[in-house]
């Protein structure tokens, strides 16, 4: 008798809420699939040329670009010791309800506490936020994302078709900043690059020869030009004095079986000398010097991301593996990170490494190769 009332008092429904319960469910169910398109480190105002991060800004799938604090994440990990097969959840620092849709990517333009935090998305939409402003908000966060303004929020052009209906917004994938000039550059769904001036808040130039979507755009100031990766299986290189294309780079693909031909992802070393395509399950790397490709470099799988740390190249995949390799190709290392999938691979000045990706993970590398931090970034 005593059982059956206990039994009895534990199923108790009588302040249960339906509604609560199913919110919270598909919170969960939310953060789980939410991914990271784009981690980046924030400008440190420490004077030192290498100081370590502690900063780090993500762009989400469901528009927002939040950013970290890493040693925070640090000091919670020490006073909760988590079990090891518990990955941790970071609550950020500020948020940004950037988006009508997934942020793709964000970019500081600038560096110190007077840079802008510039970013883009799925709604067509480039917006910029002084850097400043954000980090001294004392709006609590969960209001952030409504009170913060951007001070520059432009929009990509729409066109005119037949019986004068308008054209779809085209989205924005990628972003890439000239300081010198004042501008930026955004690869979008329109198979066009933009530049945008950022005075004016209006189109410079229009960048078209593409004849798919553009993925991705890298800023190669040493030489006033822009480059492109596509859709189409090509990357172009562009004179932003004239917005003509002054090369089309094709990556050399084995005869066989046709391959996945889209250029995914770009990147440039410091020189602007050699430059990396990631295309299927393949990374090319070409001499621009010479205008030739040096080498091709297998992944295991689809390439995402790629960044150079001087003389070696980072890679990231639809798999969970931060590779690196030097220039001809050779595996160096291949270090396990939390995304099953990466979206994002980021190099700070001092040698750390930030993955970024699926399930809203980003995983910091050491310099050594050690993961100095790993946590989930949870939406507020």
């Amino acid at each position: 008798m005593e059982k059956g009332m206990d039994m009895a008092m534990a199923m108790d429904v009588t302040n249960w809420d339906e509604d609560a319960y199913r919110a919270s469910i598909l919170r969960e169910r939310e953060t789980q699939c939410r991914t990271l398109f784009r981690s980046i480190f924030a400008p440190n105002p420490d004077p030192n040329p290498n100081p370590n991060p502690d900063t780090i800004v993500a762009a989400a799938s469901d528009g927002s670009v939040a950013s970290y604090s890493l040693s925070s994440c640090l000091s919670s990990l020490v006073r909760s010791s988590p079990r090891l097969s518990v990955i941790p959840a970071a609550k950020p620092k500020c948020f940004l309800r950037a988006h009508d849709g997934p942020a793709y990517d964000v970019k500081f333009y600038g560096d110190g506490p007077n840079s802008m935090l510039l970013s883009c998305g799925d709604d067509g939409r480039i917006r910029g936020w002084k850097w400043k402003d954000i980090e001294e908000s004392e709006t609590p966060v969960h209001e952030q994302g409504s009170h913060i303004k951007p001070i520059i929020d432009l929009m990509n052009p729409q066109h005119r078709g037949p019986w004068f209906a308008m054209s779809p917004i085209p989205e924005n994938n990628a972003i890439a900043v000239d300081r010198q000039g004042g501008s930026v550059f955004v690869a979008a769904g329109d198979s066009c690059a933009y530049c945008w001036d950022l005075e004016t808040g209006k189109i410079k130039m229009v960048y078209k020869g593409h004849s798919d979507y553009l993925h991705c755009i890298v800023a190669r100031e040493c030489s006033n030009q822009i480059i492109t990766g596509s859709e189409d299986g090509t990357a172009r290189i562009w004179d932003c004095r004239n917005g003509k294309s002054v090369q089309v780079i094709t990556p050399q693909r084995d005869k066989g079986p046709k391959e996945v031909s889209c250029v995914r992802c770009i990147a440039l070393d410091a020189s602007g000398s050699w430059l990396a395509c990631g295309s299927g399950q393949s990374l090319y790397v070409w001499n621009l010097l010479a205008a030739e490709q040096i080498s091709k470099i297998w992944t295991p799988t689809s390439c995402q991301d790629v960044t150079f740390d001087d003389n070696h190249i980072l890679a990231v995949g639809a798999s969970p593996i931060l590779s690196r390799m030097d220039m001809n190709g050779k595996i160096l290392s291949q270090i396990r990170c939390a995304p099953q999938s990466a979206f994002s691979v980021s190099l700070h000045p001092s040698g750390v490494v930030a993955v970024a990706g699926y399930g809203g993970l980003l995983d910091v590398i050491s310099q050594f190769g050690s993961h100095f931090c790993t946590f989930c970034c949870t939406p507020v």
